[in-house]
Parts: C-alpha cells; sequence; structure tokens
C-alpha cells in the first residue's frame, strides 16, 4: 500500500524552519561560552601554575646564588690553604737547611772531640809507656809491688816505700821514687803531654784500722814525703814542673778492697800517683760551639 504524504505549504515549512535556527544560534552560543570559560579556567590554571615555577625560578636562583657564594668562600678558602701550604713548605725547606747545618756543625764538633779524646788516650799511653820503661823490673814478676793501670795511675805498695804506721821513707823507697821522679820528668818534657795534663796528684791511703784522725794525718804526711823525695832526686823536675803537682790524702776512704784480711789491709795502704788530664780543650770548642750558636740567632734574619 502507498502512503501518503502530507503535503505542506511553504509557509508552513519557513515557520518550522525558524526555531531550528535559533535553537543552532543558541547551541553555538552555549558551545562558544563553554569554551571562553575553559580557556578562561586553563589561564587561571596555567596562571596558578606560572606563578609556582615563577616561585620554584626564584627559590633556586637564590639557591643558585647561596652555593655560587659558598663555591667563592671555598674557592678563596682553598686558595688561601695552599698559600699556607706553599709558606710552610718554604719554612719547611728553611728548617731542613737550618737542621742540615746543625748536622754538619755538630759533626764537626764531635770529630774535634774525638780528637781530644784519642790525644787524652794517647797521653795515657805515652804515661804508661814512660813509667814502665823507667820501672820495668819492679813493673814485673810475682804479686808487683808497683803497678800502672790501664788509667795511667800508679800503685805503689806502702811496704815498698814506708814501714807500717810510719812516715819515713825506707832506702828502697828512695831509690824507687827516684826512678819514679825521673820518668815524670821525662813524661812532661813533652808538649803535647803537658798541654794535656792538669795535675800530678799523690795520693795516700790507709787501711781501715785506726781513728780517722791518725790515717788522715799519716795518710798526708806520706803523700808530702813521696813528693818532697821525688823533688829532692829531681830538682829540676820541681823547677820545671812544679805546677803541676800537688799532695792528697784520702785515709781509709778508697779502699781497692773491702776485705777484712791482713792481705786486703795491706793491699789498700798504698801511695797511688793519679795523672789528672784538663778539660780545657774539650771546654773550649763547646764554648766556640755554643758561642757559634747564640752568634746565628742573635744575628738579623736575612731577607
Amino acid at each position: 500500500m502507498r502512503s501518503r504524504r502530507k503535503l505542506v505549504s511553504g509557509e508552513d515549512a519557513t515557520s518550522d524552519l525558524w526555531p531550528s535556527f535559533t535553537d543552532l544560534i543558541s547551541t553555538t552560543a552555549l558551545i562558544l561560552f563553554v569554551l571562553v570559560l575553559l580557556a578562561y579556567v586553563q589561564n587561571l590554571i596555567s596562571g596558578k601554575r606560572l606563578n609556582a615555577y615563577q616561585v620554584q625560578i626564584s627559590t633556586s636562583e637564590r639557591k643558585l646564588r647561596f652555593l655560587e657564594d659558598q663555591l667563592a668562600k671555598t674557592t678563596a678558602e682553598i686558595e688561601l690553604g695552599q698559600a699556607q701550604l706553599k709558606l710552610s713548605e718554604l719554612k719547611l725547606d728553611e728548617q731542613r737547611e737550618i737542621l742540615a747545618e746543625s748536622n754538619r756543625e755538630l759533626g764537626n764538633l764531635r770529630s774535634r772531640l774525638e780528637g781530644i779524646a784519642l790525644l787524652r788516650v794517647q797521653v795515657l799511653d805515652k804515661v804508661k809507656a814512660s813509667l814502665e820503661a823507667e820501672l820495668g823490673p819492679r813493673l814485673r814478676g810475682p804479686g808487683p809491688l808497683v803497678s800502672v793501670g790501664d788509667n795511667g795511675n800508679i800503685v805503689i805498695n806502702e811496704s815498698l816505700v814506708f814501714e807500717y804506721n810510719s812516715h819515713a821513707i825506707k832506702r828502697s823507697g828512695i831509690e824507687l821514687l827516684a826512678t819514679l821522679a825521673q820518668g815524670l820528668g821525662n813524661l812532661l818534657a813533652d808538649p803535647d803531654v803537658r798541654e794535656n795534663v792538669d795535675a800530678i796528684v799523690i795520693q795516700g791511703h790507709t787501711d781501715e784500722r785506726g781513728s780517722g784522725a791518725f790515717n788522715r794525718e799519716l795518710s798526708a804526711k806520706r803523700a808530702n814525703a813521696v813528693l818532697n823525695s821525688m823533688f829532692e832526686s829531681n830538682p829540676v823536675l820541681e823547677q820545671s814542673y812544679g805546677r803541676y803537682f800537688e799532695a792528697g790524702a784520702f785515709s781509709e776512704y778508697r779502699p781497692l778492697t773491702d776485705e777484712k784480711t791482713e792481705a786486703a789491709f795491706e793491699k789498700n795502704r798504698r801511695i797511688e800517683i793519679s795523672l789528672v788530664l784538663r778539660d780545657a780543650n774539650v771546654r773550649r770548642v763547646i764554648d766556640e760551639y755554643v758561642r757559634g750558636q747564640v752568634g746565628a740567632a742573635g744575628a738579623p734574619a736575612t731577607p
């Protein structure tokens, strides 16, 4: 069956089209409004984000400036530290030079003192050789009554020179002391020996028996008797070298042994001749070194 269309007149069609166009315009306007609103909202959101970004940028710039300031400060400190390190290295080099110079000076001082010590040993060797040459027969054999120690001291047993508790010299003692005086005179005739000899001490020693006053007096008298006997036998010794000699009394206070036997007492009763070497040469060398150090310390620093 064929449907039937209803014919509409032209006026009616126009009236139906106008509301539709109005609706279209309204819809379009609404859409535009919504779009504008969305754009506005988007601009608001973008502006807030931009402000946040600007705040972050400002904060980052402040942090960057702070870090730059810290970097500049650290760089300045590093440069200052490097300058101080260089100055310290220069001072260290200077101290090393001073230390090296001091070591050289100490080496020279040690060499000079070793030379003096060697000379002292040579003097003692000369003393021993000279006395052994003069007293040779008496220095050898069983139980020698006269001995020369490694230090150059001459030890004379009391029985060879004195009677017990007496300071009078026996004839055998006079002959011995005359030989000894000749040997000491020959020794002091050597200028190298005299330069290093301060004194030749004649020591009187007793054993521990008897009172202290008696022993002191006896040891003093014996020491002086020995010195007088040597000067009488060799007047040149007193005239030329008398300033080197002195007498001392040690009584019982320097025993060779602490035993309480008769043999020990006899050993402790003795005359001992001690050669005292002077320390003037050593003091002079040290004084020269000290004066040099003081002079160097007081000298103005070179630029």
